[in-house]
């Protein structure tokens, strides 16, 4: 029985030296821990009330008496446990960087396009549209020897004209589109894709997505409304992957859609399936591109045209062979 109950404390005693060797540094284990004199052997257990008793203690009070040593005030506290990586939390992700909003429509940016087939449309078109202006000017003077098309077009202008705000921006979209019959231009011109100034579209009276777009820009232009606030937009619609164009127009900051298919206008942020690929307006031809974000660290993603493959580089305004109007979209070299 003797013998037993001296097992019992020698086990307990040799476990308490251990966690005191093993958990504290010297200075901390002389301070806390008595377990009689060093190199002694243990007492029987019959003269363990002669003993000082052992003290235990966690890791925790190691580092927080450390912490008070240092200065770092009288309740400071440090744990020794972390959080696991993979431990579930609630905690809302790091938010990622948001992109920049661009100043042209739809949120982008534009930069100068390369030459291209796109430039000698847009400058025989303003070669055009200079003719037209002098006839519109001859018009303005002398009613009586104005074509009826031009005359047309000059009252289409005028009703723009007398409407203000937001007003001027519908009369123009509704009375194009309903002074123009949708034809695509294999049906009219016999080519896969041709520009008309107004004039030239009023005297047929069709036109495709283009035109209805280019005649809008001048009236409003004409109307007054600055150019620096005007779009024309080449872009794809994705859901039938057809080439479309519309006119944009910049109003009290947002940027407005005057499309051929709606009698209505439409903010830009509402359009759907619709990817803008050139601008055009009085700086030539512009390509649009994407925003892109600031990497942290100062690291910077290259703003790099997002097309979806080679075959979507090339604007070719084609457009399903028919007569019925609607947004009709095939190639696009960037996306959003």
């Amino acid at each position: 029985m003797v013998s037993l109950k001296f097992a019992s404390s020698a086990v307990a005693a040799a476990a308490a030296l251990s966690i005191a060797l093993c958990a504290a540094p010297p200075a901390f284990a002389a301070d806390k821990i008595v377990l009689g004199e060093t190199g002694s052997e243990f007492a029987p257990a019959s003269d363990a009330a002669n003993r000082p008793p052992a003290t235990f203690f966690t890791i925790n009070d190691v580092l927080a008496k450390l912490d008070r040593q240092r200065g770092r005030g009288p309740n400071a506290m440090r744990t020794a446990s972390l959080t696991p990586s993979n431990t579930a939390t609630d905690a809302l992700p790091a938010a990622k960087p948001q992109p920049p909003v661009g100043p042209e429509p739809f949120g982008l940016f534009t930069f100068r396009a390369p030459e291209s087939n796109l430039w000698s449309k847009w400058r025989g078109l303003e070669s055009d549209l200079v003719k037209e202006q002098a006839v519109l000017a001859q018009c303005r003077e002398d009613a009586s020897g104005c074509p009826s098309h031009a005359a047309q077009f000059l009252r289409l202008i005028n009703a723009v004209k007398h409407k203000s705000g937001r007003e001027r921006l519908d009369e123009a979209n509704r009375a194009v589109n309903q002074a123009i019959r949708y034809m695509n231009d294999y049906a009219q011109h016999g080519v896969s894709d041709r520009w008309t100034a107004p004039l030239a579209t009023f005297a047929t009276g069709k036109g495709d997505c283009e035109d209805y777009a280019i005649a809008k820009y001048i009236a409003l232009s004409e109307a007054g409304f600055p150019r620096d606030d005007l779009r024309l937009v080449l872009g794809r619609d994705r859901a039938i992957r057809q080439d479309h164009a519309v006119l944009a127009a910049r109003f009290e900051g947002r940027w407005l859609i005057l499309d051929s298919r709606l009698s209505e206008i439409v903010d830009a942020s509402g359009v759907a399936n619709f990817t803008p690929m050139f601008a055009l307006d009085q700086r030539g031809v512009q390509l649009f591109a994407a925003p892109y974000a600031r990497l942290p660290l100062g690291r910077e993603l290259d703003p790099t045209p997002a097309a979806a493959s080679a075959d979507d580089a090339e604007w070719t305004g084609s457009e399903a062979l028919s007569d019925s109007g609607g947004i009709q979209l095939n190639v696009l070299p960037l996306l959003l």
